[in-house]
């Protein structure tokens, strides 16, 4: 077939067409947005301490003082206990017996666990998915798991989309990711326990990934080169960030966790008329031979920019039949030489370490001093100039550069922030806000960066396994904010330690601005120590016409 570009270079770059689906795909991200993070609220771990049952019969004073107090490895004043209680039956004696609580000497008395359950603070959310079914305690992994389950989902979406939509189409699988995850999001609402909030949640995170990534698919396929640029690295970005920013104020307005749930599924219902608006990718139609389809919606978008489209769109060219037919490309080739190996395990390591630096100050926003709400504003709203600023660089700025001093910032800032004291609490979330932008700039720049290191015929099998990888740290990200349970320094002593040792490995990739991209192996830049492959000349005529061009030795 004709190249593509070239064959609708005619609709022009940014008429109503241009307009319309830019648009309608960047307000398709929104709801991955919000849904991405949605656990920060779902799951937010009220106060909470050991519930003592009305039938105990204690006063109030008896009561408060029924539950020890211990340090937190925070510092700060002694708070009570999360996890136990003095012993009911010698409080109640104590309380018999016409005693104060000043008169018992504390130290002597033993402690149980919550053998009644909990007792949760309401004063910042009605109802969660860790009091409704008590993720506390000997319980509290499954907070984690809980989020990690739901990425799981994100990973297998990852695997089977790509193929699904190859096969059935792009905008199909937009509108069927946006329903299993307007399906599965209705029936967590109706959830009876954990283990179906977890297989339902793995549901979303799979609808949530269907759609994010046929949209992004789409919209690279529909527009042209230049404004499919700007989509990839801008616009979709920013639908992303909206509907994060949206999060915190649906969650501000519902502290119910299921009503949140009513509040995040619903306005997938506002996305059905898109079907009528948003076209199948014309690309993906010719390349399944449907040409008669493909010109339709060329000739349609046409007319809605109001050119006139050329008799004939699509022309068939013959295929150069000197160029022998190639093997797909596997995996294997990836580590196929020292130069393409030290690549991509660099890149194996960067891509996880960036997402769990992303994800770990995204996660931990419910977790710092201040209004959770608006912590979780903040996070969001500084991924907008972030995305602007990844823009930029991505144009005029060197990759490696950019991506060494933008995590290694973001590194550097959650290590320092174990240095402010307690008392500096909007020190400490400012810090926050920096290294979560910087790490922003740092997700957006890698992923190009990526593209243009390797070659046409490893391109797309290297980034699907680096997206894999990445993923696979996004499952990882909420166990280091489970460490805060043991030490709140320890998450982000490690991400920054993380971060800071992958932004100095990183600077060993070789850079790709300004470079054309490379289509062979051997175009490839090379890797440090590692040499490019030199290929011997196997006949007597290309040695001859080498030594013609050679020059005469001095």
């Amino acid at each position: 077939m004709t190249d593509y570009d070239s064959a609708t270079a005619f609709l022009g770059e940014w008429g109503r067409f241009q307009k319309q689906v830019f648009y309608l795909l960047c307000l398709r991200a929104i709801p991955c947005g919000y849904t991405a993070l949605s656990m920060v609220f779902l799951a937010g771990s009220p106060h909470h301490h050991c519930l003592v049952p009305p039938q105990a019969n204690l006063t109030p004073a008896w009561e408060n003082s029924s539950i020890p107090l211990e340090e937190r490895s925070g510092g700060g004043a002694p708070e009570r206990s999360f996890c136990s209680r003095y012993k009911l039956t010698e409080v109640q004696r104590f309380s018999d017996r016409g005693l104060l609580p000043a008169d018992v000497n504390w130290s002597t008395v033993a402690t149980e666990g919550c053998l009644d359950g909990w007792q949760y603070d309401q004063s910042i959310y009605a109802s969660t998915v860790v009091s409704e079914w008590d993720l506390v305690c000997d319980y509290k992994w499954k907070k984690p798991l809980t989020t990690s389950v739901f990425f799981c989902g994100v990973l297998s979406g990852a695997f089977i989309c790509g193929q699904l939509a190859d096969r059935y189409g792009r905008k199909l699988m937009v509108f069927v990711g946006m329903g299993i995850h307007a399906v599965s999001n209705f029936l967590l609402i109706f959830s009876p326990s954990w283990t179906f909030f977890c297989c339902m949640y793995f549901l979303v995170g799979l609808g949530n990934t269907f759609s994010y990534s046929s949209t992004f698919v789409l919209g690279s396929e529909l527009l042209s080169p230049r404004l499919r640029k700007t989509f990839a690295t801008l616009g979709v970005n920013l639908g992303f960030a909206v509907g994060y920013m949206m999060l915190p104020l649906l969650a501000f307005l519902i502290r119910d966790w299921r009503m949140l749930l009513v509040a995040l599924a619903l306005p997938n219902l506002l996305y059905i008329p898109f079907w009528w608006y948003i076209p199948e990718s014309p690309r993906w139609l010719v390349s399944c031979g449907k040409i008669e389809e493909a010109e339709a919606i060329i000739r349609a978008a046409a007319k809605k920019n109001n050119v006139k489209p050329p008799t004939v769109i699509f022309t068939p060219l013959q295929k150069d039949i000197q160029s022998p037919p190639r093997s797909p490309p596997n995996i294997c080739e990836l580590v196929s030489s020292r130069n393409v190996c030290g690549i991509s395990v660099t890149l194996w390591l960067l891509w996880p370490t960036v997402t769990i630096t992303y994800l770990g100050v995204s996660l931990n926003t419910g977790n710092l001093h201040g209004n959770a709400f608006l912590n979780c504003f903040l996070s969001a709203l500084v991924e907008i100039p972030a995305y602007f600023l990844s823009w930029v660089f991505f144009r005029w700025c060197s990759r490696r550069v950019t991506v060494f001093s933008t995590l290694c910032m973001a590194g550097m800032f959650l290590l320092i922030i174990q240095l402010i004291p307690s008392e500096l609490i909007y020190v400490a979330i400012g810090l926050e806000m920096m290294a979560k932008f910087a790490v922003t700039v740092a997700f957006s720049i890698v992923y190009g960066y990526t593209v243009e290191l390797y070659p046409t015929v490893l391109r797309t099998t290297a980034l699907g396994s680096c997206s894999m990888m990445g993923k696979i740290g996004s499952i990882v990200a909420p166990y280091f904010i489970y460490l805060r349970s043991y030490s709140v320094s320890l998450p982000y002593i490690l991400i920054g330690c993380l971060a800071v040792l992958l932004a100095l490995l990183s600077l060993l990739l070789p850079e790709s601005h300004g470079k054309p991209l490379p289509d062979l192996l051997d175009q490839m830049q090379s890797f440090p120590g590692c040499r490019k492959k030199q290929y011997r000349l196997t006949s007597t005529r290309e040695k001859e016409d080498t030594a013609e061009r050679a020059p005469p030795a001095n």
